[in-house]
């Protein structure tokens, strides 16, 4: 699986179709369908902006890869090596002027808290926000190299808690990463709903406390336990949402019909998932289904971009887009690291 990986370029092909699938999302994000198709025309024949530029999904997986690397640069990667790394990015990202990308309010109220470094992460992030604007991010922790599992979960889920601490928000972040790896590593789409479902059920009642340390106490759940389960029982519905829109798919229809708009997290998960597995060998389709839907485009086609590129690799996208899109060098940069 290892000679796969590398071969096909996994982890750039998924950095660079999360950022593909942004800049094609963004311009369409808010919009119904209707009003894109009579803006961009049919939405099979989608072409990319001539100036293609990401939104704060893009920015911000950038930041989770820098600090993820920062962090890992450091020795293994354990919570008090990559919470500040973490923590000093998404303020950075907070107070720079490219910030101007409709950033999400639930990042930057919990980005304001974080500038603080008095106060600790548990009471900066929002812990009612399941918004998606965790789980677009987090892709680079599927796909860098040498995690073991409870290393990937852990984080991903403290990446997540860091601004989204709802439990639907840890969980859906744990199952992207998860399903970019499983892609990465050459899982078949055809069998990738049913392999998150069984993730989704194994860990429904497991807390990471080492990662997230009280963080459960902010809600109104009588233990750890049950808080996180709130939020992998989400991630368990929306997945049945997504097993039968898999069983009479519909490709012309807008997805989000299906398995909903995307702003909150297993929703953008799902519906991501679904523009993906409606056209696992065509990628570049896949994209343009995703940015011609209703909701939260941007987001949708970039958890679509992140789940095609992580499984087709780098070739997946045409050279004349990858060519152009806003952060081309270090999204790039990034890959070849982790695909060695």
């Amino acid at each position: 699986m290892t000679t796969t990986t590398v071969r096909k370029r996994a982890a750039t092909g998924a950095l660079l179709g999360l950022a593909l699938g942004d800049a094609l999302g963004f311009p369409t994000e808010f919009d119904d369908v209707p009003s894109i198709l009579a803006k961009c025309g049919p939405w099979r024949e989608m072409e990319l902006p001539r100036r293609a530029f990401v939104s704060d999904d893009t920015q911000m997986t950038l930041a989770v890869a820098r600090a993820l690397r920062t962090a890992m640069d450091r020795g293994l990667l354990v919570p008090d090596r990559l919470e500040p790394p973490l923590r000093e990015e998404f303020v950075d990202w907070y107070r720079s002027p490219e910030n101007n990308r409709a950033p999400g309010r639930t990042c930057l109220t919990a980005c304001d808290l974080l500038e603080d470094d008095g106060r600790l992460w548990q009471d900066a992030g929002q812990i009612g926000s399941k918004g998606c604007g965790a789980n677009m991010r987090v892709a680079p922790l599927g796909l860098a190299p040498g995690l073991s599992d409870e290393q990937r979960a852990g984080a991903a889920q403290l990446q997540s808690g860091l601004t989204h601490g709802h439990p639907t928000a840890l969980a859906a972040s744990d199952l992207t990463a998860h399903a970019v790896r499983l892609l990465a590593e050459g899982a078949e789409p055809t069998g990738l709903v049913g392999l998150l479902r069984s993730y989704a059920l194994d860990n429904r009642t497991r807390y990471h406390h080492r990662w997230l340390g009280d963080l459960w106490t902010r809600s109104q759940d009588p233990t750890p336990e049950h808080f996180i389960a709130r939020g992998w029982d989400d991630c368990l519905g929306v997945l049945e949402r997504l097993q039968e829109a898999l069983r009479s798919p519909s490709p012309e229809t807008d997805p989000c019909l299906a398995t909903g708009e995307g702003w909150i997290a297993e929703e953008a998960l799902a519906t991501g998932l679904l523009c993906f597995l409606l056209f696992p060998d065509e990628p570049v389709t896949a994209l343009r289904r995703a940015a011609c839907s209703a909701g939260d485009s941007d987001s949708i086609a970039c958890l679509a971009g992140a789940f095609a590129g992580a499984y087709a690799g780098s070739d997946a996208w045409p050279t004349e887009w990858a060519d152009r899109i806003e952060h081309r060098s270090e999204l790039v940069t990034l890959g070849a690291l982790w695909d060695h």
